[in-house]
């Protein structure tokens, strides 16, 4: 028996797994989705999404290619995950993500390739569409370089490849190694952590999902998870999830504020002088 079984929850509501299931659509995600839905359509090129360290950029990214239908698009997903990606590789992935076959090894027939591809893809009525996650990792002025010569690529109605970089506020200062590429940020959004407000609803509307059939969760406890993880989503499923769990472990029905502070400072996550004894919970 876990804590499933004891709140009579259908799944963990407070994974930080990406699952679209769990979604929470705040009114800055639903904003960005528009606006980067318009530089799509509307085929400006490069679109930015900044934000903090769980701010939820990735959830956002994973839920957009969800939500771009295959029969108006033609979209992919990069994430990057070292800092060590070279030219090179990266376009022969972009080449391999937008359906090139046998990517030639020589830069300039590759480009080539590139270009004949998004040129069948824009022909056929589809509009190509990139994601890459993490963009901040690729620290290369050259790099920077290839995403400029691969926006140069155009068709009257504007670009033939729409790139979104989701990306640590450090995304603004790599873009600014390439001043033209810079300039070429068409549709900018920033993802804030949450306020308490949204966090209280974030948390419901998870549990909600997971089949919760009461708010197990005080307010009281909801303004203590705020506090100890900034409105940051990703350190919210983090304190949610081990409070249930403690909370299993101790039995309450109801997760309340103390049980969130021993949470937090079992998580490193309180201040300096602060202790709570497990036997008064």
């Amino acid at each position: 028996m876990d804590y499933l079984d004891f709140y009579n929850l259908k799944q963990h509501p407070f994974s930080n797994t990406v699952e679209n299931k769990f979604y929470y659509n705040s009114q800055q995600h639903a904003e960005a989705m528009v606006r980067l839905k318009y530089a799509i359509d509307t085929m400006k090129g490069l679109a930015v999404v900044v934000g903090d360290i769980g701010t939820g950029k990735t959830t956002l990214a994973r839920k957009m290619l969800d939500e771009l239908d295959e029969t108006r698009y033609e979209a992919a997903l990069l994430v990057v995950i070292h800092s060590s990606v070279t030219t090179d590789w990266l376009m022969r992935k972009i080449a391999i993500q937008i359906g090139v076959r046998s990517p030639a090894s020589s830069k300039l027939e590759l480009l080539g390739q590139i270009y004949e591809r998004l040129s069948e893809i824009y022909e056929s009525g589809l509009k190509p569409v990139i994601l890459i996650d993490e963009v901040q990792m690729l620290h290369s002025r050259e790099i920077m370089e290839e995403f400029r010569g691969l926006l140069n690529m155009e068709v009257p109605e504007g670009k033939l490849v729409t790139f979104i970089f989701f990306g640590l506020p450090d995304l603004e200062q790599l873009l600014s190694l390439d001043e033209p590429l810079r300039q070429r940020v068409a549709v900018k959004c920033k993802l804030k952590a949450y306020s308490e407000d949204i966090t209280g609803d974030y948390i419901k509307h998870r549990l909600r999902v997971a089949g919760a059939e009461y708010n197990i969760f005080t307010e009281e406890a909801i303004k203590a998870i705020h506090l100890y993880s900034n409105g940051l989503p990703r350190l919210i499923n983090t304190v949610c999830d081990n409070a249930l769990l403690e909370g299993f472990l101790l039995k309450k029905n109801e997760v309340t504020r103390d049980i969130v502070e021993f949470v937090a400072v079992t998580l490193g996550l309180k201040t300096e002088g602060f202790s709570v004894r497990r036997d008064v919970v």
